[in-house]
């Protein structure tokens, strides 16, 4: 395995405050996410992703400050996401100090968005955020607003197109397994993950140190992303990567 499997936080924002839920509903306040961010770039994070999960409700990403604030002690790459409706959006964040931004309902309306911010920003910096739920063995559909509403599309299809038009990287979030411990949709992220030739980061589901091993050997992921086991100190980034290393899985050592 050549390519180094990265271990990437996800801390889900409301308003000022670091979330959890299950299946992406029934939130409940963490903490302040600059302190977590931190904690968690000081315990061997590669990445963080910020996604403010109500953005989309209210038409606007509130996470410049956030970001602001987390860039003046943090010197990894951000991934910001959530309520991400245009150039000029997707530029602010980029100027707040954010690495890449995440963008899903636009980018469903309006796939000439992935385009146009593709030529402006680099493919790199541009990462397609899909919500998908199991409709049957092998098809999942794609929704928004943080798992509310159906768009009717079929995920594969969709990850595939958006690659097309310019997608550097996908954040991959099963409703299905997000916020339940009991480990990754494995058949969704090995389907997409083969079906595109850019990253797929694993989201939804990380509950137990094996279930990295089985999101990166069998879904062949470029990337794990995780937020309970985390926040509630279930494990550590030095676990997980403890745990990696000796699975030989190609992480970043600590």
């Amino acid at each position: 395995m050549t390519n180094r499997i990265r271990i990437i936080p996800r801390l889900d924002i409301k308003g000022p405050n670091l979330i959890k839920g299950i299946h992406l509903e029934g939130l409940r306040v963490v903490g302040d996410p600059n302190v977590f961010a931190k904690k968690y770039y000081e315990g061997g994070a590669d990445e963080i992703i910020y996604m403010d999960i109500v953005a989309s409700l209210y038409g606007r990403n509130n996470l410049s400050d956030i970001v602001k604030k987390t860039v003046e002690d943090i010197y990894i790459p951000i991934t910001v996401g959530g309520g991400v409706r245009s150039i000029d959006d997707i530029q602010e964040l980029l100027r707040s100090g954010a690495d890449k931004v995440a963008i899903n309902t636009a980018a469903i309306h309006s796939p000439e968005l992935i385009k146009q911010a593709s030529r402006k920003f680099g493919s790199q910096c541009i990462v397609l955020s899909i919500e998908a739920k199991r409709k049957s063995e092998s098809k999942w559909e794609s929704y928004t607003d943080n798992g509310r509403e159906k768009t009717g599309l079929d995920a594969v299809e969709w990850a595939k197109k958006a690659v097309e038009l310019g997608v550097g990287e996908i954040l991959l979030t099963s409703i299905d397994k997000e916020g339940t411990q009991k480990g990754f949709d494995i058949d969704l992220i090995k389907t997409i993950s083969t079906s595109v030739p850019v990253p797929v980061i694993a989201s939804g589901g990380m509950g137990r140190l094996e279930n990295v091993r089985d999101v990166v050997v069998e879904g062949k992921a470029d990337a794990v992303s995780m937020a309970h086991v985390l926040h509630y100190s279930k494990h550590t980034l030095r676990d997980i990567k403890k745990y990696a290393i000796d699975q030989q899985i190609n992480v970043r050592d600590l």
